[in-house]
């Protein structure tokens, strides 16, 4: 139920606040003084969209809040699903700023507008006199009768929906593979190419590094043989004064002999023998390293070549490493099996699509049998409210036909036909009913259907259109009825509809400083004879008008 409403710089509105009562609501006043501006800034919250010509003024933003208490609506879900914190109290806010940027929230977490567009039709319907025209349309005729419980039973609509919705992931799969399966028939030949040549490579792991070390090493091969050779030499060639190490070793012995007389120098001596050592086994591994390291052509050849072939295969997946080399050939390796098992998961899907189109068949006559057996039912129950609108002689006839073929919206064809006279012939409504015909038709049917949905709000603007005399207390006796379920709001200029209210709320213009603004306000008892008066009559009421307003507003 909406609570409250708060408008600022919005249109001709500077600043209002509006409370709301239960059951029914009338909003009265003059055309043109603002009564449809409430609406447009409701429609705000339900996720309209807007530009910098609804603020008031330009340099500051325009806010709009509303209050509802959805308590048993069920919504908690809605909520967790869009990760916002759930609350009986709903607060729904929207900022325009002068830069024409738009800010919505709920319960002061911040949202898209499709989370709004998502939530509004759980908490309000706003119907104005245009919507009559939706009678006339396929989709909304379908919606009736989806939208109609009978007996309390869970929707047929919602569970055809689920499994339409599988029917078409499991299709989409389908068209999904069936194309794979032909691109990589295109393919299939090159990436089995490039995964061969990569598996007759036999690369490995830290070969490339070894390889280019390798070829490094034999390019210069003459080069370091020799300066081992030169380095072997001067250790071991015999001089004036002996080798190198003979040398060395003759200065380790006087050391030695020393060290008996102190003691640094035993340690000394300690140290150059373990240096010789050091020395001997260094010098045995140059000369064994000299033995080793020959020029060889042959080899030189078998490097360059594999290191030719590794840079070849890298640039031509343009890589860098041997690593990525072999993650390459993993992957075409896993594509190749896809592509090998491609079949089977095609003939999977194929088997998953006949199953969830058997469910879409199953839950498609379902729905038709359960929308033939609604159809019958909201003519009956119609025929009453079309007697006391005063087309005591209208008949409502819903056709609902299957076709071939299943889409989104079921296998029906549905169509509302039309008779305002006895013997007269059934046609399509859009063709045959007036104006206020289709506004007492949709009225009768807000009104079934507020009895079958949990709705908690119904804002009707101006929809008794066309309607005057004894048809306005019955479609004010029905708007009561109706409000008995849920919040009815009403924009009208009826007085029948203002009397039957239980608030009365009045829109009006006035000038501040040189400025015209709307205002809004609730009416007391007399303010409401007064200005029910009015809308029987003229400013001033006559005391006709006035005794006529009283005598509709009834006792207290």
């Amino acid at each position: 139920m909406l609570t409250s409403l708060h408008i600022e710089n919005y249109a001709l509105i500077r600043h209002t606040d509006i409370h709301f009562g239960e059951q029914m609501v009338a909003i009265t006043g003059e055309t043109g003084a603002g009564k449809s501006i409430m609406l447009g800034a409701l429609g705000l919250l339900l996720g309209q969209r807007a530009d910098l010509g609804v603020l008031y003024d330009k340099s500051k933003k325009c806010i709009v809040e509303a209050q509802f208490e959805i308590g048993g609506l069920g919504l908690a879900s809605f909520f967790a699903d869009h990760d916002l914190d759930y609350d009986d109290t709903l607060i729904l806010r929207r900022e325009i700023l002068p830069s024409a940027k738009s800010r919505a929230f709920v319960n002061d977490s911040p949202v898209s507008l499709p989370v709004l567009k998502e939530l509004g039709p759980h908490i309000i319907d706003i119907h104005s006199q245009h919507e009559t025209l939706h009678l006339a349309d396929g989709d909304f005729q379908l919606s009736v009768l989806d939208d109609y419980h009978i007996d309390g039973a869970s929707s047929p609509r919602a569970q055809y929906d689920a499994a339409y919705s599988l029917y078409v992931e499991h299709k989409h799969r389908l068209e999904q593979l069936t194309e794979q399966e032909a691109a990589n028939r295109k393919e299939q030949d090159y990436l089995q190419f490039l995964f061969d040549e990569l598996c007759e490579a036999q690369l490995k792991e830290g070969e490339q590094e070894q390889l280019e070390q390798e070829s490094h090493m034999l390019t210069h091969a003459e080069s370091i043989k020799q300066g081992l050779v030169d380095v072997l030499n001067m250790c071991n060639s015999e001089g004036e004064e002996g080798s190198l190490l003979g040398r060395l070793r003759s200065a380790k012995n006087q050391i030695s002999k020393m060290s008996s007389y102190h003691s640094e120098v035993e340690g000394l001596a300690q140290r150059m023998d373990s240096s010789l050592i050091e020395l001997d086994d260094i010098f045995d591994e140059l000369e064994q390293l000299a033995d080793r390291i020959s020029f060889d052509p042959e080899r030189q050849q078998q490097v360059d070549d594999r290191l030719d072939l590794i840079y070849r295969l890298e640039k031509k997946h343009n890589v860098d490493s041997i690593d990525r080399l072999l993650a390459i050939q993993t992957d075409l390796d896993t594509r190749l099996q896809h592509i090998a098992h491609i079949d089977e998961e095609i003939t999977l899907a194929m088997e998953q699509v006949d199953r969830s189109f058997s469910e879409v068949q199953h839950f498609g006559d379902e729905l038709s049998h359960y929308r033939q057996k609604a159809a019958l039912e909201v003519q009956q129950l119609l025929q009453p409210t079309f007697a006391s609108l005063g087309m005591k002689e209208a008949q409502l006839q819903i056709e609902v036909c299957p076709t071939a073929d299943y889409h989104r919206s079921g296998r029906d064809k549905v169509d509302f036909l039309f008779n305002a006279n006895r013997g007269g012939e059934f046609r399509e409504i859009g063709k045959v009913a007036s104006g206020g015909e289709l506004s007492r038709l949709m009225l009768a049917l807000k009104s079934l259907m507020a009895h079958q949905s949990m709705l908690p709000t119904i804002i009707f603007d101006e929809i008794d259109s066309g309607i005057s005399g004894e048809v306005s207390a019955r479609v004010s006796k029905i708007m009561q009825q109706m409000a008995q379920s849920l919040q009815v709001i009403v924009i009208t200029h009826l007085p029948q509809m203002a009397a039957a209210a239980t608030q009365h709320l009045k829109v009006y213009k006035q000038v501040e400083a040189s400025a015209t603004v709307s205002m809004i306000r609730q009416l007391d008892r007399n303010e409401r004879i007064h200005e029910i008066a009015v809308m029987l009559s003229s400013e001033p009421p006559t005391q006709a008008a006035l005794a006529t307003a009283q005598e509709l507003m009834g006792d207290e």
